[in-house]
């Protein structure tokens, strides 16, 4: 079995190099398209350690944390994690971990080490308890990765690792709506349908944020009032093609059915006829999508892009979003934005959050009788904390009486009014 050798092969360089025999048959690993000579000897020298190495790219005996933790994202964040997850670690790992602990071989770690950092990193910073939890556990998965997937360090070190005690006075308050603050906000805004709909659809099903707005029309089924919540909608650094990415749910338990009730029924049906309508004023200036699949490096679908029509290209995979501008604009979560600047300064009602409607569906429901099981059906949740196993399973017609309850409870004048969205001449 000889070195990394070099060939140029047309315009291009190639390395190749000899591997194991099998069935006493010569193998060769080689790769070509190389411009220089210089790239193809980098490219087949990592290669052919990778190869020594049975696919490692270093040794657990000098490889630094830092590059460690780049071999970690890259071979396992990426694979396994959502993209918002993937953000935040990758936050998490070059502001916090590779400033500190970079420097430092992985093997040398210690758990004492470890837990001196975690203190420290409390002392100095002034965050909410949660954003420590999540530097902790971004910690211990890395670690973890290390120990049982990969076999680099032969002890865990985080195995005990815990925050110290911390006063969370930064801890944020869920706002829980009444029907009142419902009908200020609903009225304040009944010149803006998109938002409006979209506000009512949270309200009455629970649904979060990014659940409503990455709605299609074809998740609606008013034959049988029923929505079915299959996808999420986050964005990405933004390109010539747009930066809303759609999709799986946030857990498997997150792709459900949810029964409409009469109030979420009739807001959408109404709000799809002035959408068709709007369709038709615009004409040709109306915004179209279509769903663009974005594959890994191994060809595998990972995840669709929402990217705008041009011309009269016909594209297949059609994406008719529901919560749209006038003029059929896309713009994701941003149909929420200058809304709550407003319901904070202008209605006085501060620090709720679109996403806050999901919990006070929850609240409202279970202060009026309904099972907590089903509550967490409908919410997506698989875990309802330590009171779950106390609760039986749902039933399709306890969900429907979920739905029913909470619109006897919040239905009103105003959004009877709203909901028609009649067309003005």
């Amino acid at each position: 079995m000889g070195n990394v050798t070099i060939q140029k092969r047309g315009k291009y360089y190639q390395y190749k190099f000899e591997v194991a025999k099998v069935e006493g048959k010569r193998k060769f690993i080689n790769k070509s398209g190389f411009e220089t000579k210089d790239e193809a000897i980098k490219a087949g020298n990592i290669a052919y350690t990778e190869y020594l190495n049975t696919g490692l790219t270093f040794k657990e005996n000098t490889i630094s944390f830092s590059d460690y933790l780049d071999y970690w994202y890259e071979n396992y964040c990426e694979i396994n994690l959502k993209y918002n997850t993937r953000r935040t670690y990758k936050t998490i790992m070059d502001k916090y971990l590779k400033p500190e602990l970079g420097k430092y071989r992985l093997s040398s770690l210690t758990s004492v080490k470890l837990n001196s950092y975690i203190v420290d990193l409390c002392n100095r910073y002034n965050y909410k308890k949660s954003y420590y939890k999540n530097i902790l556990k971004v910690l211990k998965n890395c670690f973890r990765i290390a120990t049982d997937v990969y076999g680099f360090i032969r002890y865990n070190p985080t195995l005990t690792l815990k925050l110290p005690k911390i006063e969370d006075e930064k801890a944020f308050k869920k706002h829980l709506y009444n029907k009142n603050e419902i009908d200020i906000i609903l009225d304040r805004f009944k010149d803006d349908d998109t938002f409006t709909c979209a506000f009512i659809t949270s309200c009455f099903t629970g649904m979060r944020t990014g659940e409503v707005c990455s709605l299609t029309w074809d998740d609606i089924d008013f034959e049988n009032r029923v929505i079915n919540v299959r996808h999420t909608v986050y964005d990405k650094p933004k390109d010539n093609k747009g930066r809303w990415y759609i999709g799986t749910t946030k857990t498997k338990q997150g792709t459900r059915q949810i029964n409409m009730c009469e109030t979420v029924c009739n807001a959408l049906m109404n709000y799809k006829k002035k959408q068709q309508h709007m369709k038709k004023l615009y004409d040709k200036e109306y915004c179209t999508y279509h769903f663009e699949n974005v594959l890994n490096k191994y060809g595998k679908v990972i995840e669709q892009r929402i990217v705008k029509n041009i011309g009269n290209i016909l594209q297949i995979n059609k994406a008719d979003m529901v919560f749209t501008r006038p003029n059929g604009k896309y713009v994701g979560r941003n149909i929420l934005n200058y809304p709550f600047k407003i319901i904070h300064k202008e209605l006085g009602i501060e620090n709720c959050r679109f996403y806050d409607l999901r919990g006070s569906y929850a609240t409202i429901n279970l202060r009026n009788g309904i099972e907590i099981r089903d509550v967490a059906d409908i919410l997506g949740h698989k875990y309802i904390e330590t009171t779950e196993n106390f609760y039986i399973s749902s039933t399709d017609e306890n969900k429907k009486e979920v739905s029913n309850v909470f619109d006897n409870l919040m239905s009103s004048k105003t959004i009877d009014k709203i909901i028609k969205y009649e067309i003005a001449y």
